[in-house]
C-alpha cells in the first residue's frame, strides 16, 4: 500500500495565517521523514476550511522543501483555472521535481469563486471541456482549441513535461457521472472522505464496468487518520476539536447564485468521520485501512492528518502514524 498525508491547511479557531501555513510545510516534511510516499495540498477560497488558495503554488514550495516523496494537488480546482495555464504549470513542477508532482483536479462546486474569478458557472457546468483541454496541453507539443469556451490557434507547450507520455492526472469524483468522465479519460479517481468504503467499492465498480474490466490505473482514497494510545482518547481528541474547524469552516462556502447554502452538521459530520476512518489505537487504524483495501481494491490512502488542531498533535500523530502504523500495511523491505 502507499500512503499520502493530505494536508488542506485547516485553520482552527484562535490561529493566524502564519501559523497554519507554517505548519503545514513542517507537516509535509514531517511527513517525508516519518515515511509517508507523498503530500497532497487543497485549493480552497475565501474561507478557514482551508487556507490555501493555489494548491500547485503550495505544491511547488513543499517539492523544495522535500527530496523524495511526491507532492500533489487534492485538488486543484479546474474551472477556476485556465487549463492551458495549469498544464504549464504542472509540466514546469514536472520538469523542476524530477517527475515528483501529481496533477490532482476536480470540478469543484458552484461556489462564489466562479464569479470572483470571472469564469461563471458554464466553466463548472462544461467541465469536460476543461479537462480535455487540459489533458491535451499535458500529452501534445502542440495544442489548439475550438471549443464552445476555449477558442484559439495551435501554441507550442513550453516546457514539455519530463514525464512520458505525461505526468500523473487524478480526478476527484463524488458522482457516477464524474466517474464515467475518468473512466473514458482512463484517470484514476479520487474519492472524498465523506463515502463509506460501500459507497467508495460503488464508484470504483461503475467505473470498472465502463472501462471494460477491473481497473489497475491506481485510484487514491482520502480519509482522516489520528492515532492514539487507546480507542477512547483518540475519538476524544478528533470529537473535542473537529467540530471547532468544520463549523466555520463549512460555512464558508457561498454559492455563486447567491442562493442559500445549508452547511453539513459540524457535529454529526464529525461522528461519520470517526466511524468510516482509522482513529483509534495503532492496530485499529492499521485494521480499518486493511479493511478498505480489502472492500474496496484500493492501495494507496491520503490521510488527513490535522484532526486535532495544533502543530504539536499533528506532528506527533504523523510520526506515530509513520512509526506504528503504515510499517504494518507495507511488505518487508
Amino acid at each position: 500500500m502507499r500512503f499520502g498525508a493530505f494536508l488542506l491547511a485547516a485553520q482552527f479557531p484562535g490561529q493566524d495565517h502564519t501559523a497554519v501555513l507554517e505548519s503545514t510545510v513542517a507537516a509535509a516534511v514531517a511527513a517525508e521523514e516519518a515515511g509517508f510516499d507523498d503530500v497532497w495540498v487543497a485549493e480552497h477560497h475565501f474561507m478557514s476550511y482551508g487556507i490555501c488558495p493555489s494548491a500547485i503554488t503550495l505544491a511547488g514550495y513543499l517539492l523544495g522543501a522535500t527530496r523524495r516523496v511526491a507532492v500533489g494537488t487534492a485538488v486543484s480546482v479546474l474551472p477556476t483555472h485556465h487549463p492551458v495555464a495549469l498544464a504549464e504549470q504542472a509540466a514546469l513542477l514536472d520538469q523542476v521535481s524530477g517527475g515528483r508532482f501529481r496533477l490532482g483536479v476536480g470540478r469543484g462546486g458552484p461556489w462564489i469563486d466562479l464569479e470572483v474569478f470571472g469564469t461563471g458557472k458554464s466553466r463548472y457546468q462544461h467541465f469536460p471541456e476543461s479537462l480535455d483541454l487540459l489533458l491535451g496541453a499535458l500529452t501534445k507539443s502542440r495544442v489548439a482549441a475550438s471549443g464552445p469556451h476555449f477558442q484559439f490557434p495551435a501554441v507550442d507547450i513550453v516546457p514539455r513535461p519530463r514525464t512520458q507520455p505525461r505526468p500523473d492526472v487524478i480526478l476527484a469524483a463524488t458522482t457516477t457521472a464524474t466517474v464515467a468522465l475518468a473512466a473514458q479519460r482512463g484517470l484514476p479517481l479520487l474519492l472524498g472522505m465523506h463515502a463509506s468504503d460501500t459507497e467508495k467499492g460503488a464508484l470504483i465498480g461503475h467505473y470498472d464496468r465502463l472501462a471494460g474490466g477491473s481497473s489497475q490505473v491506481g485510484h487514491i482514497a482520502a480519509a482522516l487518520a489520528y492515532v492514539a494510545d487507546n480507542q477512547r482518547d483518540a475519538t476524544a481528541t478528533i470529537r473535542t476539536c473537529l467540530p471547532r474547524w468544520l463549523r466555520p469552516g463549512l460555512a464558508g462556502y457561498r454559492r455563486a447564485d447567491g442562493d442559500p447554502y445549508q452547511p453539513r452538521d459540524a457535529d454529526e459530520y464529525t461522528e461519520l468521520l470517526c466511524r468510516l476512518h482509522p482513529i483509534g489505537n495503532a492496530d485499529h487504524c492499521r485494521d480499518t485501512l486493511a479493511a478498505t483495501a480489502r472492500h474496496t481494491g484500493i492501495s494507496h490512502v491520503i490521510l488527513l492528518v490535522e484532526g486535532a488542531g495544533d502543530r504539536t498533535r499533528t506532528l506527533e500523530n504523523i510520526t506515530r502514524l509513520g512509526a506504528e502504523v503504515l510499517p504494518q500495511l507495507r511488505p518487508p523491505s
